[in-house]
């Protein structure tokens, strides 16, 4: 004789006491179907699709860079069923982000989390549509930072990892919170192994940026530089110990046109300091290509200003 299941009866189980896992079941179900909308198939890679996330009504759609391995012809697939074509406006391979124009309108689009009550530990599901069929998966958020840069020197606003893990199919997929507030897209791309999540505020930063300049234009100022120690009688005028110091200035570039020169130790960029190079690539990420900035520098012994302006590439 066949002993009863644990924790039931003979010939049927205890439904009363298992109704918690099932109204959990259900809820992660409407859940899915809730937040499924906006998330749409891209196609534009030989073998297999990926996914991408409806960023406004009138057909932009966000996804992961790597998923494009063709420019044209690229499909991609509605919630409603609908196949339509899409074309490629931006891409940077710096955040693993592209930005395309699908031939539809009228798309559900997320409501966005402002990420202000986001804590280690709350359930996320991710949301994909790597094909014809839905898919989901569920986990929590298992690392939350400040602001990072990517390997690449992308500038992200928040760090965001789930323990999803690298899921196949999952990069380009959308991330929601319990209550199906978006918090941004999901990209396997950028950090080998891990799950990470793009923010909604870096994906508006990357749509403005290619609607208004058809790419992700980034200042620069043409030179290269090393931090070096400057003589303590200028350090002490300076307010600072270490200043970069020009060893190379692109001939026709920005610093060339506003008149630095090889050399010249620079002390700060727009007000900010630059004492090493991780310092001026940020300042670069958060200044607008052809804006005049001050530049502080020593030349010669002395502490000097100029003003130049920023280049974009």
């Amino acid at each position: 004789m066949r002993a009863a299941p644990a924790g039931g009866y003979r010939g049927g189980m205890n439904e009363e006491r298992f109704q918690p896992l099932a109204d959990l079941s259900r809820a992660f179900s409407s859940l899915v179907a809730a937040t499924s909308g906006p998330v749409v198939e891209v196609a534009a890679r030989s073998r297999r699709s990926s996914s991408g996330v409806v960023w406004s009504a009138d057909g932009l759609i966000v996804t992961v860079d790597h998923a494009i391995e063709r420019e044209e012809p690229i499909v991609v697939g509605l919630a409603d069923g609908r196949r339509v074509p899409a074309a490629l406006l931006g891409r940077d391979p710096r955040l693993d982000l592209a930005l395309l124009r699908a031939e539809a309108t009228g798309l559900p689009t997320p409501v966005w989390s402002d990420l202000e009550d986001l804590a280690v530990g709350q359930l996320t599901v991710a949301v994909s549509r790597p094909g014809v069929n839905l898919r989901a998966v569920h986990g929590m958020l298992s690392d939350l930072r400040e602001a990072w840069r990517t390997p690449w020197g992308g500038r992200v606003d928040r760090y965001l990892q789930t323990d999803i893990g690298a899921e196949r199919g999952f990069s380009g997929s959308l991330l929601v919170d319990a209550a199906g507030a978006g918090l941004g897209l999901n990209t396997a791309g950028l950090l080998r192994g891990r799950s990470l999540t793009l923010p909604a505020a870096t994906l508006a930063r990357f749509v403005k940026a290619v609607l208004s300049h058809g790419r992700v234009p980034r200042a620069y100022l043409g030179l290269s530089a090393h931090p070096g120690t400057l003589p303590a009688a200028l350090a002490e005028g300076a307010g600072q110990r270490v200043a970069l110091v020009i060893v190379g200035v692109e001939a026709g570039g920005p610093a060339e046109q506003g008149g630095l020169l090889v050399g010249d130790a620079l002390l700060s960029i727009a007000g900010q300091p630059t004492s090493d190079l991780r310092e001026l690539q940020t300042l670069l990420e958060e200044e607008t290509p052809g804006h005049p900035v001050a530049v502080r520098f020593v030349r010669a012994g002395e502490e000097r200003e100029l003003t130049v302006t920023l280049g974009g590439r």
